[in-house]
């Protein structure tokens, strides 16, 4: 009569045959029962056996397992929440379509559950570019409100504005954010923040379970610069002021500290917690992106990051 450890090598045998014809050469079940002449039930039994005991081991051979690994060590050293990388286009790194495709991943997922949500947008291209991957739906019992106000400083809609066009494709009530960027002075912004239908939006704002921002540089090829949100004299003043990035028009220094001071002072746009209370995302890639997304994971801004495996790289290399 056999020994128990002779019957324990020898189940050991059959998991590892089990195994190797369900994961390498691509049996179902009921094919493993057959050949090795035992019930569906066993042969299911054999092949959680082979993979409990290591009997077998994958490698994933595909881009996508760097970025996991990139992405499960930025969420150990930053404490985020969440995280996401996508592979990087090398033929342009800068690039946002898989950031935004992944973005708009993780909203249309809240925007289908039944659950009601409150999610704040931010503006911006990304954001944009996110919005205009939503496929149509009927999500009313969601609300979308504006993080940033819509309007440009000549007076028009803003065209980076992602609420309004989001809530055209899906449905959800809501709530844009009716005054400019920045405002001409502290008094002013202080009068209208003050404005029954803003002080409604700004309280909407501070409930969101969501919030989706870009994180953008202040150099040359800023954003808020280039689009004529922001003067060069103001952007001179916010870098001699320490100013590395900003997240929806409030400037962040390289600890990702608010500047007390410069454009910060006439912004319109919802306060940052700090620490970040809900889940607050920023998306970014790009070399530039680099310094200001530290300083927002720094300073606790944001608590989640959807970026690219070049950009996540670099933050984990300095």
């Amino acid at each position: 009569m056999a020994t128990p450890d002779n019957n324990d090598a020898s189940r050991l045998d059959t998991a590892a045959r089990a195994g190797w014809l369900y994961y390498i050469a691509g049996n179902t079940q009921d094919q493993i029962a057959s050949k090795l002449s035992v019930s569906r039930a066993t042969a299911q039994r054999l092949v959680s056996l082979c993979l409990s005991q290591r009997l077998i081991t994958f490698r994933l051979e595909h881009p996508i397992a760097a970025c996991m690994d990139l992405a499960a060590q930025l969420q150990e050293r930053f404490e985020l929440r969440y995280c996401d990388v996508v592979p990087t286009d090398p033929a342009d790194p800068t690039l946002v379509a898989g950031v935004a495709e992944r973005a708009a991943t993780l909203l249309e997922s809240t925007l289908r559950g039944e659950s009601p949500s409150i999610v704040g947008i931010g503006t911006g291209r990304t954001m944009r570019a996110m919005v205009e991957r939503i496929p149509a739906m009927q999500a009313d019992n969601h609300q979308l409100v504006s993080l940033v106000g819509n309007i440009s400083p000549d007076g028009s809609a803003s065209p980076f504005d992602a609420v309004a066009r989001l809530a055209h494709i899906t449905g959800a009530q809501h709530y844009p954010m009716p005054l400019p960027v920045y405002l001409s002075s502290p008094e002013e912004c202080r009068s209208l923040l003050e404005i029954d239908a803003v002080s409604r939006v700004r309280t909407l704002a501070a409930k969101a379970d969501l919030r989706l921002v870009g994180v953008g540089q202040l150099d040359q090829s800023a954003p808020l610069f280039v689009d004529g949100f922001i003067s060069r004299s103001e952007l001179l003043e916010l870098l001699r002021l320490g100013a590395a990035g900003e997240v929806i028009g409030w400037a962040l220094d390289a600890e990702g500290r608010i500047i007390d001071g410069g454009t910060n002072r006439r912004l319109t746009s919802i306060p940052h917690a700090v620490p970040a209370a809900s889940l607050t995302i920023g998306t970014a890639v790009g070399a530039s992106k680099v310094g200001p997304i530290r300083a927002a994971l720094r300073g606790r801004i944001i608590n989640g990051l959807i970026t690219d495996e070049a950009t996540a790289r670099a933050l984990l290399d300095r």
